[in-house]
């Protein structure tokens, strides 16, 4: 299995995470969290158009009219073209990092693709939580990779990443960066990883979301990285965002499934009617 860092360890006496009760009936505005963001929301200082997309995305319109707490580990998952994407770019964004990934220093820009949504929104920090993050998205990688070779002295290693394999590029990156705290989103991060380097990302993202300084929220399709344990699952769809339970996802009973017999898949496929 690739040897990622193994860093991020819960600090001795850490109090448990009162967020991840069962019920999620905790009103974490009312306890003290060293995280970089506590809560994200709408702007009550902006006028913001609901008629306008991307708030006419389900799970967008419903993050703009209630907000949502966040905890070590928030993972959002669900179809093409749900809004999982455009929710974490906007709050990677409204925490200060660029819409093209890199950390909350990073400034290349390539092509303006980004919805207006981070303009919306506010997060609420937590007290002392740290202000530096890093955002990877799968969709965006080459145009990092470019920055972080024209600018070795951002990047702090001589790492030819474009000379490397997608998901060796990743682990090379992952090994570089998510070694401190602060907050790490990640938008389908699993693209180009193999099974046992998925299973190394998650325990690293574990490791951190364990970390009381740190935090992740990641948007992805692997059923590996939506089981990290003490995970907040929402399913982004037509609904909007529901908390889930990794069994009950969808995602995961479809995966199980084919696992049992992809024939049954593939004659559906065949099938005319």
């Amino acid at each position: 299995m690739p040897a990622f860092p193994r860093e991020r360890r819960r600090p001795p006496g850490a109090a448990r995470r009162a967020w991840a009760s069962p019920d999620h009936t905790v009103d974490v505005s009312s306890i003290p969290s060293r995280r970089p963001i506590r809560r994200v929301a709408a702007d009550p200082t902006v006028d913001v158009p609901l008629g306008r997309w991307p708030a006419t995305i389900p799970a967008i319109r419903q993050l703009l009219e209630h907000g949502l707490d966040l905890g070590g580990l928030t993972v959002f998952v669900g179809d093409n073209g749900s809004g999982k994407s455009t929710l974490v770019e906007g709050i990677a964004m409204a925490f200060g990092m660029s819409p093209e990934g890199g950390s909350t220093l990073a400034a290349h820009r390539t092509r303006e693709s980004e919805s207006g949504l981070a303009r919306w929104l506010r997060v609420t920090r937590g007290v002392g939580g740290s202000r530096w993050g890093y955002f990877v998205r799968a969709e965006t990688m080459h145009g990092l990779y470019s920055y972080l070779e024209a600018n070795p002295a951002l990047r702090g290693d001589n790492t030819a990443y474009h000379e490397l394999s997608h998901g060796e590029s990743v682990v090379r990156l992952i090994r570089s960066r998510f070694t401190s705290s602060g907050l790490y989103v990640l938008d389908e991060p699993e693209a180009g990883l193999s099974f046992d380097t998925t299973l190394a990302l998650a325990a690293v993202l574990t490791d951190l979301s364990r970390d009381e300084r740190s935090q992740v929220i990641l948007a992805t399709h692997s059923p590996v990285l939506a089981a990290i344990p003490g995970a907040d699952v929402y399913e982004v769809g037509s609904h909007g965002l529901r908390h889930m339970t990794w069994t009950d996802l969808p995602m995961v009973q479809h995966w199980q499934r084919f696992l049992r017999d992809p024939d049954r898949y593939f004659r559906h496929l065949d099938d005319p009617d």
